[in-house]
């Protein structure tokens, strides 16, 4: 990279950048305003709350599973690969940008049959829901796990669409209201498909809350509140195809990126060497708090807690969320994300050691018998102050990572770096959530109460431990061992990328650039090159 390319790009007062030709274009941004832009500005939220939705259900089917007891941390660990499609679309991600039906627009061609999938997949699990996920008896998980994927596949695949046409979509001075966008609609439709999807068809919330007669069910049933949303996703996607018109950018003398040329594009990102460095972190940052996020749930349900009550503590946690981007977005852009997601992980992780000790202590402060679980008040209040402070710290820290990855992407090829970012982060955050799983489960003994030569190590030793009318007690809590081995790989990844990460918030983008001069910014709506 010629030197003279950097400092001319570093210069922050400047208001002019060159394209690979050498032309000047005038780069100052104009104010945001959403005057003539909010309308796109909604339809952005409501196709982010589309792709939220598949997310949330994967969560909700979770904890409902774990609330029936019937399934192991095993069968866990294998429902979660439902999720690993968002660690995969980079595979795809440069075929979905070159490949479309200009006429048809160049994000509506792939956003009308890919939401349309997804109606079809969530009618078809509608029309099945009850036979894979009776009241009573074992699910039919392999099914769950089949259509729950494909979902998650369509979805994944809806995220790079809809991101790239966020791009494009608003106008120039309002491109930074895309995370906005993104951050609340995403997080809407994960609560709408975990927490109301949990909460409206349990039927220990209605008879609680709405005072319902035991046997009468949730308040909707499961196949009517996924016909629901099959219904309002292929809704949304027909008035899509319909009313909404898609940019036309390909301007005279601009040819279309070829699949070839954006899989090279994305090896040359790969091979920059402060890609590869973020890469190594990425991949193992959230090692450190993944036991309590993926596994301290699933222990309070079982030690008793009513999984409608954590819902409704979760349901808190979402409104803090809802509102942190409206009131930082507008200075988020001013600091330096990176150092404030350093000082926040030591603490997440001591935080993390609070919330083990109050699971650990859980079952001596409830109250459980064979029919009833008697929970103090005091508890909840407990519960309630620790869940929430540790799942906003996750939520500060996501935001604060994702807006590092918007400063350092190259604006040319911002599709291209934020599905590369993302698909790292998910990376490491869906495999080792597997693994946790995995491990919890192998680190966990158990013996039978009346044969301690029985040690319910498989489903017919445990079934006939109980045929002869003994149960199967855990002398050894794989989830406390676990916990300490993330914690302490926290640690030491603390320790190693503290100082690596400060330096990279301080490099200027061209240090993340492929090419040493950027492109007419006028032009980086849509990754396109010049033609010769």
């Amino acid at each position: 990279m010629e030197k003279s390319n950097i400092s001319k790009y570093d210069q922050k007062e400047s208001t002019k950048v060159h394209d690979i030709n050498g032309t000047q274009y005038d780069s100052a941004s104009e104010k945001p305003n959403l005057d003539g832009d909010r309308l796109n500005f909604y339809l952005l939220i409501l196709l982010y709350i589309i792709q939220g939705f598949p997310l949330g259900l994967s969560s909700a089917f979770t904890i409902i599973l774990q609330s029936k007891k019937i399934v192991t941390y095993e069968d866990q660990a294998t429902f979660s690969i439902a999720l690993w499609p968002y660690i995969m679309n980079i595979l795809w991600a440069p075929i979905v940008d070159a490949l479309y039906i200009q006429f048809i627009g160049r994000r509506k061609c792939w956003l009308i049959p890919l939401q349309l999938l997804m109606g079809l997949f969530m009618f078809y699990m509608a029309c099945n829901i009850a036979d894979w996920l009776p009241e009573s008896g074992k699910p039919n998980l392999k099914m769950m796990l089949i259509v729950v994927l494909a979902l998650n596949v369509l979805s994944s695949t809806q995220d790079i669409v809809v991101d790239g046409w966020a791009l494009t979509m608003l106008k120039k001075n309002n491109v930074s209201y895309t995370s906005m966008c993104n951050s609340i609609g995403v997080l809407f439709g994960i609560f709408l498909g975990e927490v109301c999807f949990t909460l409206l068809v349990s039927e220990e919330f209605n008879t609680k809350y709405f005072r319902s007669t035991p046997g009468t069910g949730g308040l909707i049933s499961m196949k009517s509140f996924l016909l629901f949303w099959a219904v309002l996703v292929m809704s949304v996607t027909f008035s899509v195809g319909i009313f909404k018109k898609e940019k036309k950018n390909l301007e005279d003398g601009i040819e279309k990126v070829s699949v070839f040329q954006n899989y090279k594009l994305l090896w040359e990102i790969i091979k920059l060497p402060n890609i590869k460095g973020l890469t190594i972190a990425l991949l193992t940052t959230r090692i450190g708090f993944i036991a309590t996020e993926s596994v301290s749930v699933l222990k309070l349900i079982d030690a008793g807690l009513s999984k409608d009550n954590i819902m409704i503590m979760t349901t808190v946690m979402y409104v803090g969320k809802f509102a942190i981007p409206i009131f930082i977005s507008k200075y988020i852009t001013s600091i330096k994300p990176m150092s404030y997601y350093l000082k926040m992980t030591p603490i997440r992780l001591a935080w993390g050691i609070v919330y083990v000790t109050l699971i650990y202590f859980t079952p001596n402060i409830i109250h459980l018998n064979s029919t009833v679980v008697s929970v103090p008040e005091y508890y909840y209040l407990i519960l309630g102050f620790v869940y929430v402070i540790n799942d906003l710290l996750s939520f500060l820290m996501l935001i604060m990572l994702f807006s590092f990855f918007y400063q350092i992407s190259d604006p040319r090829f911002g599709g291209t770096y934020m599905t590369l970012f993302n698909t790292l982060y998910f990376l490491g955050w869906f495999v080792p959530n597997t693994l946790v799983l995995k491990l919890v489960d192998i680190t966990t003994f158990s013996k039978c109460s009346n044969d301690a030569q029985n040690l319910c190590s498989t489903p017919d030793l445990t079934s006939m431990c109980t045929t002869n009318g003994g149960s199967c007690n855990v002398y050894v809590d794989g989830y406390y061992i676990t916990t300490a081995i993330c914690t302490v790989i926290g640690l030491v990844w603390y320790g190693i990328f503290k100082n690596t990460l400060k330096s990279y918030q301080n490099l200027s983008v061209s240090h993340w650039m492929v090419y040493s001069r950027p492109l007419d910014i006028d032009e980086v709506h849509e990754p396109c090159i010049r033609s010769s």
